[in-house]
């Protein structure tokens, strides 16, 4: 029994030691959030057991939770650099699979086509707006910006304000209102799935994404010019890796033990 129930120890460190080097290994990784592993106890026994001498038989993963808290914002003068400074994803759909997709790494910049995208090509989606640069459908759509204004002036630069208004600026002087970003929210952002690139994907778990717009309700506002660096603390990991070997060492160092034992036993019948 207790071969097993220090097998079940050593896999769970090992889970945990795999949940905190991918930590660390994303230190540095745009909008990353950190994993933590929860672990629970499993006790066999029925109901002619006696309460007073029920011994554990191991230990399981209870789950891997995913931590939501902001990361360390870092001024960057990219105009299309954008972190939210509070709760909310930006929505960004691939072009080639037509999937939506969520994350917090708001590194965007504008391809051949005019369209703000990611590095992994997924375009920004916006709520359109009308001639007077208010929200003309909640339906939401990817955000292009054209070569030339009506005028023909040729494009110049690009703004993004903190209510999340796409301005483009032109060789003429104008500005256009282009769209205003959409932040999506879940009820359990805990549940949504990690798809990689710091993006997940909305589950049964998560709940569907409710949109508003920046600094609206309970949506954070936008800083253009600011990237959300990881939430990962390098430090904490470090205790954590230390803790999560010496837990691998004492279960190694439990099987040893039972496997000396036997061996005595063995002797004695011999």
């Amino acid at each position: 029994m207790s071969f097993y129930t220090s097998l079940s120890g050593l896999k769970n460190a090992q889970t945990d030691l795999n949940v905190i080097s991918n930590n660390i290994a994303n230190a540095e990784t745009g909008g990353f959030k950190k994993s933590n592993t929860a672990f629970a106890d499993i006790v066999a026994s029925s109901i002619m057991s006696n309460p007073a001498t029920t011994t554990g038989v191991g230990s399981s993963v209870a789950a891997i939770t995913q931590d939501f808290s902001i990361g360390a914002l870092e001024q960057t003068g990219n105009a299309l650099d954008i972190a939210i400074n509070g709760e909310g994803f930006f929505t960004v759909v691939s072009p080639l699979s037509g999937d939506t997709q969520y994350t917090r790494n708001g590194a965007f910049s504008v391809d051949g086509s005019g369209f703000i995208k990611n590095a992994q090509g997924a375009q920004l989606q916006a709520y359109p707006v009308d001639a007077t640069g208010a929200i003309a459908s909640t339906t939401l759509q990817s955000v292009q910006i054209p070569a030339t204004n009506a005028a023909g002036a040729e494009f110049a630069g690009v703004t993004v304000s903190e209510a999340g208004e796409v301005v483009a600026t032109y060789a003429d002087g104008t500005n256009d209102t282009l769209g205003i970003v959409s932040l999506a929210n879940f009820i359990a952002p805990t549940g949504l799935k990690q798809l990689g690139n710091a993006t997940w994907a909305a589950t049964g778990l998560s709940g569907t994404a409710t949109y508003g717009q920046p600094g609206s309700n309970s949506y954070g506002s936008l800083l253009s010019g600011a990237l959300e660096r990881s939430n990962v603390d390098i430090a904490e990991e470090l205790v954590s890796l230390i803790t999560a070997q010496r837990n691998f060492q004492a279960n190694s160092k439990a099987i040893d033990t039972a496997t000396q034992i036997s061996q005595a036993i063995m002797n004695l019948r011999s």
